[in-house]
Order: structure tokens, then C-alpha cells, then sequence
């Protein structure tokens, strides 16, 4: 720094004089007392001149300072926990619905909060493998909740649950009112076709299999009337579908599904 090229105040005599102590004892010569650094005051080190910083200029985005004394009144937010307590209450009559068919005005409850939140959809309980419970218990209900399941990523599992259920009235009622509403995929819906064709074969009690032959058959009508599937493009459904039309034909809905295959020809 500066302190090694200052001038230093005090400046040494050229010839010092030699003091001795020729004691009685004859001792050396003595020591100055003091060096020239004991006594030096530093040197004359110029001042260095600093100027004052200056104050930054405040800004319209910049933070405010939180002074400690200032009071700030308390607000409360009255809507705070709605929309927790209003999940509670849907997954509790959503948790009745999987057991039991709920009271018309539980299920228009229920149909009302899915109105107002789509999103509770997906915490009010409702898995893949509970949907079947849904369906058999609560068709509408099941109806509603797939049409706002239809963006998650959990479809599919919710579809291949539907295809795998056995096949009744409430199923198929539940499928058909998805094919009318939102665009299924194909592959879905011939699969589900499929599965009520093998479902009707594989019955043992007459009563029941005819039963189910003609909700199969006014089902495929719809679908085939509503444009929903082009059966005859797909030509392994056709087959299928014509093969069982002709072991039923005995049922008056098999034989007028089998006349309306053939103007599709």
C-alpha cells in the first residue's frame, strides 16, 4: 500500500554517536534505547479520498420495507374448507351408491356437485375396479361420472372394466348413453359387441338368454340406426354379429336385427 512509499517524519543523524558503558564491570557497549520503528508515526501516508455512494433511486416494483410497528386487520376468508367439506359429502353418498341404488334425491345430489365441480369426480372415491359396483347399482350416476373421466389418464382401465363386467341391462344402458354422447373407441365398442355375443351363448337358463338376446339386439340397432358403429366396414364384426342373429333367429328382435344387416349389404 501507500505506508512503504511515505515519507517517514523522522529522519536519523548520519554520524550517530558511539556510546560505550565501560562500567566497573567492563561490560559491552549499551543499546539505543528506542529504534527508529518504536518511535516512527507511520510516515505522512497521503489520505485517499472516497466518495459517498450514492442512494439507489427506488423503483414502483421494488419491495416495501415491513416497519415492525405497523398493525395490519385480519381478514377471514369464508370460504375457506367449502370445497373439502363439499368432497367429503360426495365421496360419503358416492360410498352408498357402490353398495346400494341411492334415493332419487341423493342422486340428484350427486349429479348436481359433478354439475357444479367436474373435478370432484376424481375425489369422491371412484376407482376402475369400483366401477362395476357403480354401474349395476347406479347407472346414471356411473353415466355422469365417465362422461367427466373422459380426459383422464385412467380411461382406458375404466373402459377395459366396463368390457370385462358381466354384461346386464344397467351395462349396456351405460355404454349405449357414452356411444351417444362423446365419440368411444372402436376398439372399445367392438370389444364390448363381442362380450355381450359370448356373454348370450354362454347362458345356460333359456328365460335369460332370450332375455338378454333381444337387449343385445335392440342395443346393436341403436348403434347401428345412431351411425355409432359402420358394421359393415368391419367385416369379422358383421360375420359375428350376422352368425348370432342366425342361432337366434327364434327371437323376433334377432330376426329384424338380421333384416337390417342385410340392407347394409
Amino acid at each position: 500500500g501507500f505506508l512503504h512509499t511515505a515519507v517517514c517524519p523522522v529522519v536519523s543523524d548520519p554520524e550517530p554517536p558511539i556510546c560505550t558503558n565501560s562500567g566497573l564491570d567492563g561490560g559491552a557497549p549499551a543499546e539505543p534505547a528506542l529504534s527508529e520503528h518504536e518511535y516512527s508515526l507511520l510516515g505522512l501516508e497521503p489520505p485517499i479520498c472516497r466518495p459517498q455512494p450514492p442512494l439507489m433511486e427506488a423503483v414502483d416494483d421494488e419491495l416495501y420495507w415491513l416497519y415492525p410497528g405497523m398493525t395490519s386487520e385480519i381478514l377471514w376468508d369464508d370460504s375457506m374448507c367449502t370445497e373439502s367439506s363439499r368432497g367429503v359429502h360426495v365421496r360419503e353418498v358416492m360410498h352408498k351408491a357402490f353398495k346400494t341404488t341411492l334415493l332419487p334425491a341423493q342422486q340428484q345430489q350427486v349429479l348436481q356437485e359433478l354439475e357444479a365441480d367436474p373435478k370432484l369426480v376424481y375425489h369422491c372415491g371412484l376407482t376402475p375396479k369400483r366401477l362395476p359396483e357403480l354401474v349395476e347399482n347406479n347407472p346414471i350416476v356411473a353415466i355422469e361420472a365417465l362422461l367427466r373421466l373422459m380426459t383422464s389418464s385412467q380411461i382406458n382401465e375404466y373402459f377395459e372394466m366396463l368390457v370385462n363386467m358381466p354384461m346386464s341391462l344397467h351395462s349396456m344402458e351405460v355404454v349405449n348413453r357414452l356411444t351417444t354422447a362423446v365419440d368411444l373407441p372402436t376398439e372399445f365398442v367392438h370389444l364390448y359387441i363381442s362380450n355381450c355375443i359370448q356373454s348370450c351363448e354362454n347362458i345356460k337358463d333359456k328365460y335369460m338368454q332370450n332375455r338378454l338376446v333381444r337387449l343385445v339386439c335392440v342395443f346393436l340397432q341403436s348403434l347401428i340406426r345412431n351411425k355409432i358403429i359402420s358394421i359393415q366396414v368391419h367385416k369379422d364384426l358383421f360375420i359375428e354379429v350376422q352368425a348370432f342373429c342366425i342361432e337366434f333367429s327364434r327371437i323376433r328382435e334377432a330376426a329384424g336385427l338380421f333384416r337390417l344387416l342385410k340392407t347394409l349389404e
